[in-house]
Order: C-alpha cells, then sequence, then structure tokens
C-alpha cells in the first residue's frame, strides 16, 4: 500500500533529507519546511520504502502538496 506524505502548511525546502529507495519508520524526517522563520520536520508518519520524493530544496509548497510517497511494509 502506498502513503502520500502532504505538506500541513506553506512553506520553503530547506532541506531534502531522503531519496528514492531510502528505508524510513514513522519517526524519520523527510524534509524540513522553512515558514515565517521556524524550521518544521515533514515527518514519515508511516514504515516503509520512498518509493517518490516530489520536491526539492528550494521548492515552495502549499498546504496539500505531496512530498513523497511512502510504499508501507
Amino acid at each position: 500500500m502506498r502513503h502520500t506524505v502532504a505538506a500541513e502548511l506553506v512553506g520553503n525546502v530547506a532541506q531534502v533529507g531522503v531519496a528514492v529507495g531510502d528505508s524510513v519508520d514513522a519517526a524519520t524526517t523527510l524534509v524540513i519546511l522553512e515558514s515565517m522563520k521556524m524550521e518544521i520536520p515533514v515527518l514519515a508518519e508511516v514504515a516503509g520504502t520512498i518509493v517518490e520524493v516530489a520536491v526539492n530544496e528550494g521548492d515552495v509548497v502549499t498546504e496539500g502538496d505531496t512530498i513523497a510517497v511512502i510504499e508501507t511494509t
């Protein structure tokens, strides 16, 4: 089953911490968003393997934008 991790707020992608093929658990930080001079980590939410990273450093995301897709284990 695939799980899509979406942005919960508007922000700039300050750092991407995973790549396609990486194994993650529910506490793994996928990206760090910067919004209003605060850094907000976006967590994987489920354990599995990254099958898509939909953002790059420097991108701007809005609420609901896909951050990554995880194939759950």
